[in-house]
């Protein structure tokens, strides 16, 4: 029988076996996301009454998960990611019940000088976009625009993004970054069978200076994010397949002293009787060790139904640390021919 080394010798070489582990492969694994909790009293536009509760993802909605790299020699690098939504309000994962796991993000790539594919789950190409050239990010409770875009509410079910702002089973590439400019296409595989319903789309963006240009285009057949199906329209009882497409541009100035925005957009539908155009701007003003934050956005609907929605907001976000802030933020909702819904909030957010 072979004799045990001596303790000594076998910490010498597990310590060999951990110094010589990078030779081989240069990868890395990290831990990341955002916790983010408000109390707020919130009525939108329409609404019987208001409800005073304790949300999350007040001005980004809250998320964690792991990504990772790993260098392949040549220039090329493999890549994943898996994020998913929480709601820190209640400890449930998702951002709501039925949500996926990994809604955010559930990717696995490779990237290098071509630039980088994607396949699996990730951003849709209206996300990014809409988040960049407005001052409240990514806020689904307070940014007007992304109110607009992407949620329904009771007395407006005529949001302009069809599609969610993730999409699933599909295909993405980026380019290079070319002085600034990168162009994202994005197949999605409808994956029912003799079906070839699918959705397209592609967004640029553009940062240089004091300078950022955004643009993008979906041609939706395709719901997400929960089992994704194909979109209908009820037509006298019977669900009739949907083609609905939606484009935008945008662009920010910063000259120093504050940060302006101006997006306009369309949104139609090829069976239902839909058309709307959405137009909004905002700034962003430097005041202490925080961010004054203002934005509106009107939404015009015709077809069926004729009406028109402006929401404004206006709030001031405290950074306490370069990761953790405290904002407060006051909103307004208005809908045509119904009450105006007045809405506050404060709230606090920490990147890990």
């Amino acid at each position: 029988m072979q004799r045990p080394l001596p303790l000594l010798a076998t910490a010498a070489a597990a310590a060999a076996l951990f110094a010589t582990a990078p030779a081989h492969s240069q990868s890395s694994v990290t831990l990341s996301g955002l916790l983010d909790a408000y109390m707020g009293s919130m009525r939108l536009a329409g609404a019987d009454d208001r409800v005073t509760h304790l949300g999350s993802g007040g001005m980004t909605t809250s998320w964690w998960g792991l990504r990772g790299t790993e260098d392949l020699g040549g220039g090329l690098s493999a890549t994943f990611a898996l994020t998913g939504f929480m709601r820190v309000d209640t400890g449930s994962l998702g951002r709501f019940d039925g949500d996926p796991s990994f809604s955010r993000d559930a990717n696995i790539g490779i990237s290098g000088g071509f630039g980088t594919v994607k396949l699996g789950r990730f951003a849709a190409p209206n996300f990014l976009p809409t988040i960049v050239i407005n001052p409240f990010g990514d806020s689904f409770t307070f940014s007007p625009l992304v109110l607009h875009a992407n949620v329904n509410t009771p007395a407006w079910a005529h949001r302009t993004t069809p599609s969610d702002t993730g999409w699933a089973n599909q295909i993405g590439y980026t380019t290079p970054n070319f002085g600034g400019l990168t162009a994202t296409l994005q197949y999605q595989l409808g994956e029912q069978t003799g079906d070839s319903r699918r959705n397209v789309g592609m967004n640029v963006m553009y940062a240089s200076g004091p300078w950022s240009a955004v643009a993008y285009y979906e041609r939706d057949q395709i719901s997400n994010p929960v089992n994704p199906s194909p979109l209908t329209t009820n037509v006298n009882g019977v669900a009739v397949p949907e083609t609905k497409t939606t484009w935008m541009v945008g662009g920010a100035y910063n000259p120093g002293f504050a940060k302006f925005y101006l997006t306009f957009g369309r949104a139609g539908a090829d069976v239902a009787d839909y058309n709307a155009r959405t137009i909004s701007g905002g700034v962003s003003i430097p005041v202490g060790a925080g961010m004054i934050l203002a934005a509106v956005a009107r939404t015009k609907v015709e077809g069926s139904y004729d009406g028109t929605r402006t929401t404004g907001s206006i709030g001031y976000d405290y950074f306490l640390s370069k990761r953790t802030d405290l904002y407060a933020v006051f909103m307004q909702d208005r809908i045509s021919h119904l009450n105006t819904g007045n809405s506050f909030g404060v709230g606090l957010r920490h990147r890990f």
